[in-house]
């Protein structure tokens, strides 16, 4: 199977895929008086600009939980979405120097944009955690079940950032609407509202968003200390494969042609 081999290659190349990202990360911070400061930024101000317009000027509820953990709750995991699709769909173009003259797994220069933002995640955790001990949320059983979210989350990202990337070769387009784009799939996925806001008539094609499935996932174990419906847990998951699927075969088949369009 092709993803298998890929997945072969890219262990032979892990090193480099670990030095790429590393480079990347030192690179995006370099001579910034913040840091990694920055990483944590645009989660806190969007929470902060939506804890003021809706929860004092626009009531919106928050199904009991207190609105600024509520919001941070699904940003935190959702400004990693953006920010791995942002800087790893325009990867390729970016680094056409390298793609004309040596050969190495092309698919390190999106892969390591995703990881250089998990970075940035894990420093936006941090801040979640003492959101967490501020507002008392206590340590579940249910929160076991988060790494198998976080891991839908991120089969989804690959099999976006792959196709999309490969098709912003040909098409440089696609870089100029992903913005766009991401900013509508944010306002259709349960972010500044709850899912229970969502009517129970739309819910069942609202539910097909597999970032909605894994946003209301991660509040269902974090504060009610149960597990999301495992149903929809399993579309999101089989949606996100085949997103996977999808865009690894469209890189690779692509792919040999790189050097040449760019």
């Amino acid at each position: 199977m092709e993803l298998v081999d890929g997945i072969k290659e890219l262990a032979k190349y892990r090193e480099l895929l670990w030095v790429w990202s590393g480079r990347e990360l030192k690179a995006r911070y370099k001579q910034s008086f913040f840091g990694f400061a920055w990483a944590v930024f645009q989660p806190i101000a969007l929470t902060l600009a939506f804890v003021v317009a809706f929860s004092y000027f626009i009531k919106i509820p928050s199904d009991g939980i207190p609105y600024p953990i509520f919001s941070y709750s699904a940003m935190l995991p959702w400004t990693f979405f953006v920010r791995g699709l942002s800087l790893g769909i325009p990867s390729i173009v970016q680094n056409m120097n390298l793609v004309t003259k040596i050969y190495l797994p092309r698919m390190i220069f999106p892969l390591a944009s995703i990881m250089t933002s998990f970075v940035d995640y894990l420093c936006g955790l941090v801040v979640f955690i003492g959101m967490m001990i501020a507002y008392r949320v206590e340590l579940t059983p249910a929160m076991l079940f988060i790494p198998v979210l976080f891991l839908i989350q991120i089969i989804l990202m690959v099999g976006l950032t792959l196709g999309a990337s490969a098709l912003n070769v040909y098409y440089r387009d696609i870089s100029q609407m992903v913005p766009i784009l991401l900013q509508l799939w944010m306002y259709a996925s349960p972010i500044i509202y709850p899912l229970s806001q969502v009517p129970e008539w739309l819910r069942p094609y609202y539910m097909l968003n597999p970032m909605a499935v894994l946003l209301n996932g991660y509040r269902e174990v974090l504060f009610f200390n149960r597990l999301p419906d495992l149903w929809q847990v399993g579309l999101a998951l089989a949606v996100s494969l085949v997103v996977l699927i999808i865009g690894y075969s469209i890189f690779k088949k692509v792919e040999a042609r790189f050097a040449d369009i760019i």
